[in-house]
């Protein structure tokens, strides 16, 4: 056997060191995928068939609800956030949200969250340099804990607020839960009526103690329970994710007005919750019955405003302007429609508001909801 000079054997070493990383990654990406079941990856050749003018191109936005993440056969990461957020509209900044990414891979289980935070305000430093241009990316930064803890969460609590330094904001612990949905779109992480559980809503109390917020995505079966949740703990900054969540698997496909209608009850019900903020987005991912990705064609700005529109201003009607925020939900509803028509939707919805509103919904909301104070 001819014997392997160094230069060779460094090479041979490299490459098993590289397939062992790769497979450890690929490993840890399909673990990560587990614990946040139910997004498909979006088709970006079906995307790229429509474009838009860009429409108020000078409007500031903070989008206030997105993900970046490596997972099987799905990459989204800086690069490919700011070729979204580069496609024409003034996105001044971000909230990095939590989504089970990069997670450490050893050490305590509950404390393994940490490491996204970690990788957030990693990527946060890079975009606040400049170098990648005006988006300010993860300008605030909301992780993960495991609520469930009740009052033990307060360490990881205290890790997280250390690892994200003064980017760090809140916390979000979905809680999505419903009999057939959790059939159809399994999540061994959630059960029923944990938002009223008094071991849950003492680990919601230490986030309120701390100044932290609460982002809490759910079904909109479920929304009634955030009412009872801000009543008990009126101190504590809540966050709706995506409306609420309007769901359109199972027996609720093709009963949108069934479901609109008790969605819109409970909302109006929420809004009397004067700690409670809402985000008007997410109504193009794979639960909700108004995702356009089994369309022929990707939607134009217009027809995404006129299905969401009903939605949007219910929220707003109920809410007002200053506890409303738009948000891209992105990359999870890229499956339905580009970020430019996105944004162009939303502007379209916001045409009859006053600018201080607008000025609001697009960017004065979040900016005051997660403390992002000298970015506008």
């Amino acid at each position: 056997m001819n014997r392997l000079n160094r230069r060779e054997l460094s090479l041979l070493l490299g490459g098993a060191a590289a397939a062992w990383a790769q497979r450890a990654s690929a490993q840890q990406a399909v673990k990560q995928q587990k614990a946040a079941p139910g997004n498909p990856a979006p088709r970006l050749d079906w995307l790229a068939r429509h474009k838009e003018t860009v429409l108020e191109p000078d409007l500031k936005i903070i989008d206030p609800h997105h993900h970046l993440w490596q997972r099987p056969g799905w990459r989204y990461l800086l690069d490919d956030l700011l070729a979204d957020t580069g496609s024409g509209h003034n996105i001044v900044g971000t909230v990095y949200m939590e989504a089970s990414s990069m997670y450490r891979d050893r050490g305590p289980e509950e404390m393994r969250p940490v490491g996204e935070v970690e990788f957030a305000n990693g990527v946060a430093a890079m975009c606040n340099s400049g170098v990648f241009g005006k988006t300010r990316v993860a300008a605030g930064i909301v992780g993960h804990a495991d609520l469930r803890l009740g009052s033990r969460a307060e360490p990881i609590l205290n890790a997280l607020m250390r690892a994200g330094g003064d980017r760090f904001r809140g916390i979000r612990h979905g809680v999505s839960w419903e009999a057939e949905a959790a059939t159809l779109r399994p999540n061994a992480n959630t059960r029923a009526g944990m938002l009223a559980d008094n071991k849950f809503r003492e680990g919601v109390a230490v986030v309120g103690r701390l100044g932290l917020s609460y982002d809490v995505s759910l079904y909109h079966t479920q929304i009634g329970e955030v009412a009872g949740l801000a009543g008990a703990l009126p101190n504590t900054r809540i966050v709706l994710n995506h409306v609420g969540g309007v769901l359109g698997l199972g027996s609720y496909r093709g009963k949108q007005d069934e479901v609109f209608s008790r969605w819109a009850s409970s909302i109006k019900a929420l809004a009397a919750r004067p700690n409670v903020y809402v985000k008007l987005g997410g109504l193009g991912q794979s639960y909700t019955a108004l995702r356009f990705d089994g369309d022929a064609e990707p939607p134009s700005s217009e027809k995404v405003a006129a299905r969401f529109r009903p939605y949007v201003e219910t929220c707003i009607a109920a809410f007002g302007a200053p506890r409303c925020m738009f948000e891209s939900n992105f990359p999870v509803d890229k499956i339905s429609y580009s970020y430019q028509v996105f944004w162009n939707a939303c502007k379209l919805m916001a045409k009859g508001a006053s600018s201080a509103e607008k000025a609001d919904l697009f960017a004065g909301t979040a900016a005051r909801c997660y403390r992002l104070d000298g970015i506008l």
